[in-house]
């Protein structure tokens, strides 16, 4: 069941998506040659715990994983596509890029969002993957409005990376959010013919997150049972936004 929100559950969801914008954008001015991705962790889990928000990642589990998430960020690095575990041996490099995904609780309610930030000089290549990443984020946004349907979102992030040359991850997806982590709908970044495609109606709220690859879409996960990774070792570029659904348009609640 899609769990619509009313106005004053939304200004609460915008308050906590706030404090995630604010916690990527001190991480991204963070990101040089020679950081480790845990001086990343232990800075957004500060702010968190200074704002009085719980964070969202900290203790989550699935049944795949069998074991609880044990950070606040994901930071998943070059070929690692989402769910990259922080740590003080992984110290970033020239031309490596960093996807940051976090969520924090507040006041009850979620914001989820994510970016992909590169560390000094970049391939042409990596550049345009992100720069493609992030335009087909933009556009999926600009079709979460009454009206349309999820395919409407869902087809317009694979039309732009296919035409651009790369290639949407399959494995994993976007979702509804709200008083939980993850709700319904599931927001694959392509159009999933076995997927329900509802209306959309004011009062819904997306995290509409597409995870695009250099190469080929196929995917592993390492032996943590967590970190996924791109089959053929190329580069994956991550940006998520969470969006509500209303009469005067998409309301992006994680950026200003």
């Amino acid at each position: 069941m899609i769990v619509r929100k009313s106005m004053a559950e939304l200004e609460k969801m915008r308050a906590a998506g706030l404090l995630v914008w604010q916690i990527l954008n001190k991480l991204k001015g963070m990101v040089q040659e020679g950081v480790t991705t845990y001086e990343l962790e232990v800075e957004a889990e500060k702010m968190m715990h200074d704002a009085g928000a719980r964070p969202a990642f900290k203790g989550y589990s699935t049944p795949a994983a069998g074991t609880k998430f044990p950070f606040v960020l994901c930071t998943s690095v070059n070929d690692e596509i989402v769910h990259g575990m922080p740590s003080q041996k992984r110290v970033l490099k020239a031309g490596d890029i960093v996807s940051i995904d976090t969520g924090v609780q507040l006041n009850g309610y979620y914001g989820d969002s994510a970016i992909t930030v590169p560390v000094g000089e970049i391939s042409e290549e990596t550049r345009r993957l992100l720069e493609v990443t992030r335009e087909s984020l933009e556009l999926a946004i600009d079709k979460a409005r009454p009206g349309n349907r999820l395919f409407d979102i869902c087809g317009t992030v694979e039309r732009h990376v296919t035409a651009n040359g790369f290639t949407v991850v399959r494995e994993f997806v976007g979702h509804g959010i709200g008083t939980h982590m993850h709700e319904e709908p599931q927001i694959p970044n392509y159009i999933d013919r076995k997927n329900e495609n509802p209306r959309l109606k004011e009062g819904m709220v997306l995290a509409i997150e597409p995870m695009v690859n250099a190469g080929a879409p196929g995917t592993r996960v390492r032996p943590d049972r967590w970190t996924a990774v791109t089959e053929d070792g190329k580069n994956s570029a991550h940006f998520e936004h969470t969006v509500a659904i209303t009469a005067n348009g998409p309301w992006v609640l994680t950026r200003p």
